[in-house]
């Protein structure tokens, strides 16, 4: 499973907070990693340079070997809480998503 990291002009991406974002990833997708072949991690500051609640994003969309590809979003105060926050739900989707499908053969 590759884990590819999208940041906008308000979010130093740097090689540090790419490792910790595709720790939690993997971690949390780690049952789907037969089925699924690439994930895409969008972080952005839905507020640029002012701070605010919940104004941190990450969007995750997953690839799946087969089928159309599937997408969660988390909002946060911070951009750990948003990357741990859309991973479970990822995973939550994936399991019901995957389940299915598994149930059917």
């Amino acid at each position: 499973m590759k884990i590819q990291l999208n940041t906008d002009v308000h979010i130093d991406g740097t090689e540090a907070l790419a490792a910790q974002v595709a720790a939690t990833v993997e971690q949390a997708l780690e049952r789907f990693s037969e089925d699924v072949t690439r994930v895409e991690v969008h972080l952005s500051d839905e507020n640029g340079g002012k701070s605010g609640q919940h104004d941190q994003r990450c969007m995750l969309e997953a690839r799946l070997e087969g089928r159309q590809p599937v997408a969660v979003t988390d909002h946060a105060a911070t951009l750990e809480q948003a990357v741990h926050g859309a991973a479970q739900k990822l995973a939550r989707l994936l399991d019901s998503t995957l389940g299915r499908l598994h149930d059917h053969r």
